[in-house]
């Protein structure tokens, strides 16, 4: 029984389209009090060589601006499609190479173990920026926002609200996107998870500046079809770790 159920959630994930689309894995570590080393180590010299290995490239590798606590890591893992995810997923469990590298990290005692807990979410890309945007050199500053919705429906018009108009708005007035998701799995469904990039916080402030006044935003905001399409806003400021691919 168990078998028929997976089965049959993988071919309605193929039916909506999943399996042809851009598949965002997006991890979010919370640190205990102490070393972060061998986490670190790990990412750096086990997880994302063993994922490059794969052909899975432009892995994001992110913490918190400022003093913020409880610490925290972002992974953000893009793979070409759902197949792709699972196979990379599977391919891990058998490179010995990998296996080899993570043995510090699995063998760390409990009580000097850095997680306390993570969180995976899964995306789906936008039709209107269905690849992950690699940002510019020199890129510092990271800004993380979650748009949850109350229902589908408020949901989904947000969605088209974006690959309508809103995308382009963004690529206008500098908000340089990296990618644009819809949750697919994870905590606060529904809602949507997009990341942009700037060269510092000076660049975000004043291009932010531009999306308020814009004629188009100033039009497609006050269309009755996208209206009560958000519930909550949640944002988040990152920094790129030095072994981060992006």
């Amino acid at each position: 029984m168990i078998k028929k159920i997976t089965i049959g959630i993988v071919l309605l994930l193929g039916t909506l389209g999943f399996s042809q689309t851009e598949v965002y894995e997006f991890r979010e570590y919370e640190l205990k009090f102490g070393s972060a080393k061998v986490l670190h180590d790990y990412f750096e010299k086990a997880l994302i060589p063993a994922l490059n290995k794969q052909g899975v490239n432009n892995i994001g590798a992110f913490e918190e601006i400022g003093d913020v606590l409880p610490k925290k890591i972002y992974l953000l893992i893009a793979y070409n499609d759902m197949d792709a995810y699972q196979k990379v997923l599977g391919n891990l469990k058998e490179d010995q190479v990998f296996l080899k590298a993570s043995e510090a990290y699995h063998k760390t005692a409990q009580e000097d173990f850095p997680v306390e807990r993570y969180v995976t979410s899964l995306f789906t890309a936008f039709e209107g920026i269905p690849e992950l945007i690699k940002p510019a050199e020199g890129s510092n500053v990271f800004e993380l926002r979650t748009y949850e919705a109350y229902n589908e429906d408020a949901f989904q018009r947000k969605v088209k609200m974006f690959n309508v108009s809103e995308l382009a708005i963004f690529d206008e007035v500098g908000l340089h996107s990296v990618f644009f998701g819809e949750k697919i799995a994870g905590p606060q469904m529904p809602c949507l998870t997009y990341l942009l990039a700037f060269k510092d916080m000076a660049e975000r402030d004043a291009n932010w500046s531009k999306f308020g006044p814009n004629p188009e935003w100033q039009r497609i905001s006050k269309l009755p079809e996208y209206a009560n399409t958000v519930s909550n806003i949640y944002r988040v400021f990152l920094r790129p770790l030095p072994y981060s691919q992006l």
